[in-house]
């Protein structure tokens, strides 16, 4: 299994930007499409969006779409999830995701993945 480090997390007001990085380790990073969750308090995780393991194809929850892009360095082991206009709706604990074998069709749901980060805290204020 590949293990993998979100960072990134912060503080901002809504509007504002944040990327988040996703550090992977343990095993070759190509091999995997990933994956962004999130979860806000009191309520169950929810799939941000995913990226083919070539980095060729994205996909993207309704909520973020054309807000939120995620790309990937395999030089690097690292995929990112940049946020642009953010809004309090988007607050929640950020988790990427590792997926050996995993369709574009089932890219939201989380059971394919098969390792998780430790998640990094977003917060936005209003």
């Amino acid at each position: 299994q590949v293990q993998l480090v979100e960072s990134g997390g912060g503080l901002v007001q809504a509007g504002g930007s944040l990327r988040l990085s996703c550090a992977a380790s343990g095993r070759t990073f190509s091999g995997y499409s990933m994956g962004w969750f999130r979860q806000a308090p009191g309520k169950e995780r929810e799939f941000v969006g995913a990226i083919s393991r070539s980095g060729t194809s994205t996909s993207y929850a309704d909520s973020v779409k054309g807000r939120f892009t995620i790309s990937n360095d395999n030089a690097k082991n690292t995929v990112y999830l940049q946020m642009h206009g953010l809004k309090p709706e988007d607050t929640a604990v950020y988790y990427c995701a590792a997926a050996r074998t995993v369709f574009s069709s089932t890219y939201a749901d989380a059971a394919k993945y098969d390792s998780w980060g430790q998640g990094t805290q977003v917060t936005v204020s209003s």
